[in-house]
Order: structure tokens, then sequence, then C-alpha cells
């Protein structure tokens, strides 16, 4: 097999639900390949190869550490719980492996700065595992929320992730476990919800955070449900809302001086094959106030690949200019991560400080 198409060998560590999707991903990324599943025990990994019918050439390994000495092994996808994401991801980096990481990346940001030193240090890719950002939809709205004349200048942006969580999640889910993954909704669905509103900002960080009063939280004090309001010097806002205890809705709007722009499932589209959102701009109402001129228009983009399989190409695509050219490892990737931290930190700061005001230092 030549270079060109020789595939990036991916090694998973650990065997949670949304490993099966992205081992589907991997699959399916024509650069791509799974060598090995890693998980506490043989039998694990064995079975997780089985029931998701990869290859019968991938190796199972026990404990986590054989997947980070396999020599053959080029990059790793980390969705262990958030609380295990900085032992594994630097000891990922140390031994030279390029690091895809599942959201929340980390606990708070300074954890998550060791991990992006450990893979600066160790001149190895990072990137977080937020699917949406490479579906060819995503790259669509870019276009039409930077046309001036059409859109103009962002003035606000309202993110919404929710999920009706049956009882067995609430009780028994990594996401409501404060020793796993303390960040609960803010940490899982509010990281969906930040980073939308940090993507149509074009990435520039708000200066303040503020959380909504009456977070909900279980009985060992992890968030189910809250809200924030986010606000830029320059009079720009944003608002978000995440929860384990309402209906599934994954909904962006983004408001420009002269156009908007609204998508239904921003995080997960209806249909793996296309996705739609509209747009509309300079409208205005009718002459008696019944209707608008112009409606908004659908824009609908179809995908090549599933955007997670996308994502794992663009990953891997990165991973073989480091490794075969000495490229360096592309920065924007952990930059935008730690934004999407920085604010993630700041709403929980507000939360548990009695709902102030929280100034976001970058």
């Amino acid at each position: 097999m030549s270079s060109a198409t020789t595939p990036i060998r991916f090694g998973i560590i650990g065997c949670a639900e949304i490993a099966r999707k992205v081992s589907r991903a991997i699959s399916l990324s024509p650069n791509a390949t799974i060598l090995a599943v890693g998980s506490r025990s043989i039998d694990k990994a064995q079975k997780f190869i089985s029931d998701n019918s990869l290859p019968a050439s991938t190796i199972p390994l026990a404990p986590y550490d054989a997947v980070l000495d396999h020599p053959s092994v080029d990059a790793v996808y980390v969705p262990l719980p958030t609380s295990l994401h900085v032992t594994w991801a630097v000891a990922a980096a140390k031994k030279g492996k390029h690091v895809l990481l599942e959201k929340p990346t980390a606990l708070c940001v300074e954890e998550l700065d060791v991990i992006l030193e450990a893979c600066r240090e160790n001149r190895v890719q990072f990137m977080d595992s937020t699917m949406w950002m490479h579906h060819p939809r995503t790259e669509k709205m870019r276009e039409l929320i930077s046309d001036p004349t059409r859109f103009g200048e962002v003035k606000t942006v309202d993110s919404i992730f929710t999920f009706m969580a049956d009882e067995d999640f609430l009780q028994n889910d990594i996401r409501v476990k404060p020793d796993l993954d303390a960040l609960g909704a803010l940490g899982d669905a509010g990281w969906y919800c930040i980073r939308s509103i940090l993507w149509a900002n074009s990435y520039q960080l708000p200066k303040t955070a503020v959380a909504l009063r009456a977070p909900i939280k279980n009985n060992a004090g992890v968030i189910i449900a809250c809200g924030a309001q986010l606000l830029w010097p320059d009079g720009r806002s944003a608002a978000l809302n995440c929860s384990f205890l309402a209906h599934l809705t994954m909904q962006m709007t983004v408001i420009g001086t002269k156009g908007a722009l609204h998508v239904t499932d921003f995080i997960i589209p209806y249909e793996e094959e296309k996705g739609s959102f509209t747009f509309v701009s300079d409208a205005g109402f009718t002459e008696l106030v019944t209707g608008w001129v112009p409606v908004p228009s659908k824009h609908e983009v179809t995908a090549d690949l599933p955007q997670e399989a996308r994502m794992v190409r663009e990953f891997s695509r990165l991973v073989k200019l480091i490794k075969e050219e000495g490229k360096e490892p592309e920065a924007k990737w952990p930059e935008i991560t730690r934004k999407t931290q920085l604010v993630i930190d700041a709403v929980k700061k507000s939360v548990d400080n009695g709902f102030e005001s929280v100034d976001i230092i970058g």
C-alpha cells in the first residue's frame, strides 16, 4: 500500500456508547482505519469489536495503556468520562499519539491547558469531537452570515440543546455523576450551545457570562438543566439553554443587522445525508402586516459522508501531514476548544457564585 493511501491507524480508548458512532465513522472515513480497541478487560474490548462488526483484524487490548504502547497506533479516540481525560490524553500525547478527544474535553480550562501543552510539546494533533463543525452545511451557513450585504453584523445568537432523559439516564449515566462528569448538562449539551455561539461570532470571546437563576441540579449537585446569557463589549449578546429534562431540541438562531439564519437540527441533522436551514435578508411586513416579504428561503446541503466521518477524515488528513510531511499540528482546533472551555467555566462559576456576572479572560 502506497504512502498516499496508507490510512491513519486509530486506537479507541474506552468502550463508551458514543464510541460506537465514532468507530463507524472511522470505518467510513477513506483515510482512517481502526487498529485496536482498548478497555479495562480484553473480554469487553472483544465484545465491542464483535457488537460493532469491526474488522476481524481489530486488536482487543487491555488495559488502556496497551493501546498507547502499541507501536502501530497513530492516533487515539478518547471517549472516557471527562474526569479521566487529562490523564489519558496527556499519556497519549507523551507516547506520540494524536488525540481526538470527546467533549467536554476537561472539567476546567486548567486541566485542558495541561492536555494542550502535552500535545504541543509532543507535536501531536489535537481535536475535540464536536461533529457538526464538519458538516458541509456549517460551511454554507458561515458563507451567508459572513456576507455584509445580506447579513450585516452579528447582533444576537440563541442556542438551545435539550433532550428528555429517561429515569435510568438520570440515575445512572456518567453525565449525572459528580466523580465522572461533574459538568452535567452544561458540559454535555451546553458545550454544543456555547460552541455554536462562538462559531457565529467568529470565535471572539464574550466579555461576561451570567447564568440564569434557578438551574436544576440532581441530588448529587450536578447540573441537569441551566441557561446563561453572554455579553460582548460592543453590544452583542447570546443566550443558551441546555437540559436533560425537556423534549429533544437543537436549534440555533443567528440574527444580524440585515439578515437572520435559523437551523433546527444543528447538532445532529434530521437526516444523515443532508442538512437544511433557513435564511432571510431585509425582511419586512406586507402592507397590512399580515405576512413577511420576503419569506425566509430554505437551503439544503448534502453531505458526501456523515459529519462524524468527515470529522475523522479531516483529523486524519492533519495527522498524515504531520506524520509524512513534517508539518506542524493545526492550531485552530485546540484554540477553539480552549475558548469553548473558558465559557463553560465562566457559566459554571456564575452558577456557583449566585448568578453573578463573570468576566471571561482568554
